[in-house]
């Protein structure tokens, strides 16, 4: 849909008319094509071959909740691209991880942004951290079609929710199906091997240092057996993206910060390759 460019210089009649506090809903009714969606996909045979991202992890602290991602993404046994970001702020007291085909996560990620803050803007207040998660399972189940080609998107949501006064973290499937996780969660080829790591070393009484650490170990552990993920690069200087969100907002990591987290976990790494990992917290 575009702008009336007349010399009127006037909007459509649909951008001025009261409607749906729902961003989805006045792009599916006025221009449902641009809807990822909607897209019309050609016959394909096989998988197709896209740019996919790997591994998310998420912990939670008193008083807030981590979430980090590693910076490598993948096309079949190829790297297609070594420094990637896969995590984004959602509005001011949440983010998403993106795991899946990266283009399209990516745009989600986007339109999910867009939704919240239309909702905002039209009601005068945020969306509920409830209601954030369903908005996002909403916009996965619409992307079904192409999760069967292929092209499917699993993110992770995690936050600040400012009415339970907590850090929070939920999961998704292909389908659009959520679950709350509780302490930790993890999605992406290396999930298993990180989420077996946080199993490990996971406390409640963690600080927020420890809890950056932690998933720091943990992408280091994805890393160790999943191919697909990137460990931290110290000949490029990648290293993985790390967001903290709390009371105060979301904030990620400078990478002097993350630099920092990785030489740590490295270094005991090599003091005890084979020793007891809950040590390093």
């Amino acid at each position: 849909m575009e702008a009336n460019t007349r010399s009127t210089g006037r909007l459509p009649a649909a951008f001025l008319t009261p409607g749906s506090s729902s961003f989805m809903d006045f792009l599916g009714e006025h221009s449902p094509e641009m809807l990822p969606g909607n897209r019309v996909l050609p016959p394909v045979q096989g998988v197709v071959e896209a740019p996919h991202g790997t591994t998310i992890v998420a912990a939670s602290f008193p008083g807030g909740v981590v979430l980090a991602g590693d910076r490598r993404a993948t096309m079949g046994n190829m790297i297609a691209q070594r420094d990637i970001e896969k995590v984004f702020p959602a509005d001011e007291y949440s983010a998403v991880g993106i795991a899946g085909t990266a283009g399209l996560a990516v745009e989600m990620v986007k339109l999910f942004q867009l939704e919240l803050e239309h909702f905002e803007k039209v009601e005068g207040a945020q969306l509920s951290f409830e209601g954030k998660a369903n908005r996002l399972s909403t916009m996965i189940r619409s992307n079904l079609g192409m999760a069967m080609q292929g092209l499917a998107v699993v993110p992770l949501f995690a936050g600040y929710d400012v009415d339970r006064e907590k850090g929070r973290i939920f999961s998704y499937d292909v389908t659009g199906g959520r679950s709350e996780e509780l302490g930790f969660a993890a999605t992406g080829s290396g999930s298993v091997f990180a989420r077996g790591s946080m199993k490990k070393l996971f406390r409640k009484d963690l600080t927020e240092q420890e809890t950056t650490t932690l998933v720091i170990q943990a992408l280091y552990d994805a890393a160790d057996d999943d191919s697909a993920t990137g460990g931290p690069d110290v000949a490029r200087r990648i290293y993985p993206i790390v967001t903290v969100i709390t009371e105060d907002g979301f904030r990620r990591l400078t990478d002097e910060e993350s630099a920092e987290l990785a030489r740590t976990v490295l270094a005991k790494r090599l003091e005890q390759p084979d020793g007891p990992r809950a040590a390093l917290l």
